[in-house]
């Protein structure tokens, strides 16, 4: 029989499980014939983009997500929403960035209620590499863990200038303040459902 002493360890070894499980996202895993097909690398230099999303009426951040252009051009949207047949994904790494997908990528976030904060900085080669490996090997994030799951990608990139944060609007001055990063910003004002911006895109009718 299990002592009070010993039944209460196990209660708090099962409730960190649990709490653990929770933090855990839900695996998605394209099959190989899928990721391969829509392996698509731009002819533009070696480059770290940071995407953040900004409430329009309180300033707030709302969600984080980083691509990387390297051998192929890939998104890391941990715990995001966006999801389309013609993108395969693996646990929160989107492949086949084309511009189409990027333009569609950033209008499904922007609408009246939130704006997109796009932060580019070329980088070598090698960071590239590096970003990408993170970004594949890092696993499905979960709900809430955006900001923090990215911001971990880029401080073991950016040792000592990026720290691990959960605010997104963090994690963009921090980037922010790396030399050579520039900045745009895109606002759209279309309803918040913005469902719509994937179920009316068509993919090969994309410019």
């Amino acid at each position: 029989m299990i002592g009070g002493r010993n039944m209460r360890k196990l209660a708090i070894a099962l409730g960190a499980l649990l709490i653990l499980a929770g933090c855990a996202g839900k695996g998605v895993w394209a099959p190989d014939e899928d990721v391969a097909r829509a392996a698509y690398a731009h002819d533009g230099p070696p480059r770290l983009t940071l995407f953040t999303m900004l409430n329009n009426r309180t300033g707030a951040g709302a969600h984080t997500s980083l691509m990387v252009n390297g051998s192929q051009r890939i998104i890391f949207d941990p715990a995001g929403s966006f999801k389309h047949e013609t993108i395969p994904e693996r646990n929160d790494v989107l492949y086949g960035a084309t511009p189409q997908v990027v333009d569609v990528y950033t209008r499904y976030h922007a609408r009246k209620t939130f704006h997109v904060k796009i932060q580019r900085l070329d980088v070598s080669p090698k960071v590239a590499r590096q970003a990408m490996a993170l970004m594949q090997n890092h696993g499905a994030v979960g709900q809430a863990m955006c900001s923090k799951s990215t911001s971990g990608i880029l401080a073991e990139l950016f040792p000592g200038r990026i720290s691990p944060t959960w605010y997104p609007k963090t994690l963009a001055a921090q980037f922010g303040a790396l030399p050579g990063v520039t900045d745009e910003t895109l606002h759209e004002y279309d309803s918040d459902d913005n469902s719509k911006v994937l179920a009316e895109w068509n993919p090969e009718k994309a410019n």
